[in-house]
């Protein structure tokens, strides 16, 4: 795989495929976490004279533009980090772009307007999303990607576009590559893994590949309860995926013959239905045992006894890689077993890495420092792709 190195970039307009697909409320930005992570590669590039084409995905518009979804502001926070001016093309490859782009001169850099307002990203028919690759290369000179948040998409920005123009890797994505390696080939030992988030489903073919892999896996979240479900206990109002208990038994046999350690809550945080995140909780929260939590209760989080027992688990640990959040980190009330989980990484001899998505979310929400961590990912979905074995479309692309 080609870097920025292998490139001469000076005076050609390169199109970067970055990933600023960064929360919003309103057209506020509330992480700026993957814009800061593409500036080192868009700064370089525009210090070594390119005329840098940044283009990205934001939220999920129906190929067609939509203003809650627009990288306006995005465009705006890039010029700020970078401490350089930032033009912002309208549309992605209409008359906006082409004469914001063709207005750049050496060392300058532009926006494209969202990528999924146009269909032909997004596109299951090959022909539709070619144009649309095509119409993009008409743009630049040389492509960058370095969106790895998206890599694991066979978009026409991701997939097809790289084809079309000589290519190369961005630091991001050099970077996000070489860290995963450290938890697929020669990893230290002992091996943790930390699972959480919502769906046990999400996880099935991570926690497939990983059973051959890890030495311990620790399972919070709502994921949690139908692992303890599957063991035979009472999780009272708790999220279930039921159609995923035999696989969910399977996996806790398979780890018992190859002698991985399970480990899942002794005890959890409840209160009787879901909290709205922006008000008081339904009810008052109560710490109740993991394996008899109550009729009407829901477990929300991990509990005290559930936290010390994580963090012990990960002291010794050469390794860790975490992903997902321990119960509902977005409420005050819910938020300490991922907080505890983070702090365990911290305290940690290991090389940690935080698989992106909710848990980089929490990393910064919750006030912790990043710099303590090993490596924080742009890419939770990518990251859980490349860890299963998977072929990333985005990367192959990027293979001569």
């Amino acid at each position: 795989m080609k870097t920025i190195d292998d490139l001469g970039v000076a005076g050609r307009r390169v199109f970067v495929r970055a990933d600023l697909n960064v929360p919003l409320d309103g057209g506020t930005i509330t992480d700026d976490g993957r814009i800061r992570a593409a500036v080192p590669t868009i700064g370089r590039l525009a210090e070594a004279g390119a005329r840098v084409i940044v283009a990205s995905h934001l939220g999920r518009p129906e190929g067609a533009p939509d203003p809650q979804f627009s990288l306006a502001p995005v465009a705006g926070r890039l010029g700020e980090l970078l401490g350089r001016d930032v033009a912002f093309a309208t549309d992605t490859v209409g008359e906006s772009a082409k004469s914001t782009v063709g207005a750049l001169a050496d060392g300058q850099v532009a926006v494209l307007e969202n990528l999924r307002f146009n269909a032909g990203e997004t596109s299951k028919d090959d022909a539709e999303r070619g144009a649309f690759a095509d119409s993009l290369a008409a743009l630049a000179d040389v492509y960058v990607g370095d969106g790895f948040g998206a890599v694991h998409r066979r978009h026409a920005s991701v997939y097809d576009l790289p084809a079309r123009l000589p290519h190369a890797a961005g630091g991001l994505i050099a970077t996000e590559v070489g860290v995963l390696r450290k938890l697929t080939e020669d990893v230290e030992r002992p091996y943790a893994v930390v699972l959480g988030g919502a769906k046990v489903s999400d996880k099935l073919g991570v926690i497939d590949h990983l059973l051959e892999r890890a030495d311990r896996i620790l399972v919070g979240g709502g994921m949690a309860y139908t692992f303890l479900k599957a063991q035979g206990h009472e999780i009272g109002a708790s999220l279930l995926q039921e159609d995923q208990i035999p696989a969910v038994q399977g996996y806790l046999k398979r780890a018992e013959e190859r002698g991985v350690e399970f480990v899942l809550p002794v005890d959890v945080v409840a209160a009787a239905g879901f909290p709205d995140l922006r008000t008081k909780a339904p009810s008052e929260p109560v710490t109740v045992a993991a394996d008899a939590i109550p009729a009407g209760l829901m477990g929300l989080d991990i509990g005290p006894r559930s936290q010390e027992l994580y963090a012990a688990k990960l002291a010794d640990a050469a390794t860790v890689f975490w992903n997902g959040p321990m119960g509902v980190f977005e409420h005050p009330d819910y938020a300490e077993g991922t907080r505890a989980v983070a702090q365990a990484l911290i305290d940690s001899p290991a090389f940690t890495v935080v698989g992106g998505g909710d848990s980089a979310a929490a990393v910064r929400i919750l006030g912790f420092d990043e710099e303590a961590f090993g490596h924080i990912s742009t890419g939770g979905g990518a990251s859980l792709e490349y860890l299963e074995g998977k072929t990333l479309p985005g990367l192959a692309a990027l293979e001569d």
